[in-house]
């Protein structure tokens, strides 16, 4: 789970000061105020730490990749190449041990680690057209700070530091580190020039596997089938566009999933069927083989008790467009995070305020005795969403500290954070003002012109 987030000089952010990140993580904004800059940063780190290149130190896109953001110019805030982009965040990792073996006889357990902060340096090169790590540092957190941080003192020649460590060189010429694996990643010279460094690829692992469990779901999903083709096949996630989200549904219908601690468990299709009905879109639910022992699949639903049941093609959009939301909220790994983009396109308001309610269960969820860990985050435009968190709240379904909600504004350019404080009555106590458009004006317009109308009538 990422803890805090911090980003300089990307796109529309000349600097968003540090973000804490929730388990139930919302922006919202006007448009084009950078609220989309956030999720496109992360999966361009997602790619990156996924890309078969190793040297490429941003992988910022093409046709096939998650996201295309072009080249650095568009990345870089007001496109000006002289500006370095940084950027740091902290997150929870698998348990790392720090170990200092100077030699056989000498061995020394540091100590072992969960919470790591990690930051970066990003330049350009504009002769040799290519992007350059300067500088990355981990700093791992349980009491006894320590640190490791690569440097580049000349082009492709790179040395590593610590605070609190000494890295201890293998006899020899002291030979410079080239260049590191992507943005986070040590050389493996950095383990082979030194006698007491091996878990430095732990470090570089743990970054690894935290982007591996990032998954994002687009703002249009696709258009239902008639027909699904099932094998068997066990999908990672829904996929951008939820094009996997029944194949999912059945790779999952043995899977257990509860709501909470000491709550009973559903399987996965019940739990799926329950949420549709909850959110008043249809009142039955299943996905069902054409043919006895055939691999096609058809998804059937039933709109009302008294209508008869059709093809999922054959009803509202609204299905369609949430079942990968609900798919992807509980089918991923535990652990995973999760990034949808405006969920609440092609619903009706009242569906709206049931994603607060589904995106509360997710990251409270259990399965198999334990917590799935799951975090949301979620660009939106959704007061109805909004406010149905804030009654949770009221009603102790859900903490104010697991929710962070912000609010995002250009200032002379750039784009402008401002946390929503939330109290224990869901209470928010510093709206921005228009926050979702002015209710108010709107309402004393009409009322003023219904009048004026009137006066127009009476008058002849």
């Amino acid at each position: 789970m990422i803890k805090e987030l911090h980003i300089q000089n990307f796109k529309a952010w000349s600097n968003s000061g540090p973000i804490r990140m929730a388990p139930l993580t919302i922006f919202c904004g006007n448009n084009s105020s950078g609220k989309s800059s956030i999720a496109q940063f992360l999966l361009m780190l997602k790619q990156t730490v996924e890309s078969y290149d190793r040297q490429r130190v941003f992988h910022l896109g093409d046709k096939d990749s998650l996201i295309d953001l072009g080249a650095y110019s568009d990345i870089v805030f007001q496109h000006d190449e002289d500006n370095h982009i940084k950027f740091g965040f902290t997150f929870d990792s698998e348990p790392i041990r720090i170990v200092d073996a100077s030699n056989n006889s000498n061995v020394g357990n540091i100590g072992t680690f969960t919470k790591i902060q990690f930051d970066a340096d990003v330049s350009y090169d504009k002769k040799g057209s290519k992007i350059i790590l300067d500088r990355f540092k981990y700093e791992l957190v349980n009491g006894k700070d320590i640190s490791f941080q690569l440097i580049q003192e000349q082009p492709s020649k790179y040395k590593l530091e610590a605070n609190n460590f000494n890295p201890t060189r293998q006899k020899g010429r002291a030979w410079r580190l080239p260049n590191p694996e992507n943005f986070f990643g040590f050389p493996n010279e950095a383990v082979a020039y030194y006698q007491n460094t091996s878990f430095l690829q732990d470090l570089s692992l743990a970054i690894k596997n935290l982007f591996k469990s990032v998954y994002y779901v687009g703002p249009l999903r696709d258009h239902p089938e008639r027909f699904y083709q099932f094998s068997g096949e066990v999908p990672p996630d829904v996929g951008e566009k939820g094009k996997t989200a029944i194949n999912a549904l059945l790779a999952a219908k043995d899977r257990m999933i509860s709501r909470g601690f000491k709550m009973k468990a559903e399987s996965f299709d019940s739990l799926i069927a329950r949420w549709l009905r909850e959110m008043g879109l249809i009142d039955k639910f299943r996905v069902v083989p054409i043919h006895r022992g055939r691999k096609e699949y058809e998804v059937r639903v039933k709109p009302q008790k008294e209508s008869p049941e059709v093809l999922i093609t054959d009803v509202g959009f609204g299905v369609s467009q949430i079942l990968p939301v609900l798919v992807q909220c509980f089918y991923v790994s535990p652990n995973s995070i999760l990034f949808f983009e405006q969920p609440e396109i092609h619903l009706h308001p009242s569906v709206q305020s049931h994603l607060g309610d589904l995106f509360i269960e997710a990251i409270h969820s259990r399965e198999k005795g334990k917590s799935r860990n799951t975090q949301i985050v979620v660009e939106s435009h959704s007061e109805h969403l909004i406010r149905r968190i804030q009654r949770r709240i009221a009603e102790e379904k859900i903490k104010p500290e697991e929710v962070a909600i912000y609010f995002i504004h250009q200032v002379k350019g750039s784009a402008v954070l401002e946390e929503l404080q939330i109290d224990a009555y869901g209470n928010i106590t510093n709206w921005p003002s228009n926050f979702f458009g002015n209710d108010v004006e709107d309402l004393s317009e009409m009322t003023k012109a219904a009048r004026d109308r009137k006066r127009k009538l009476q008058n002849g």
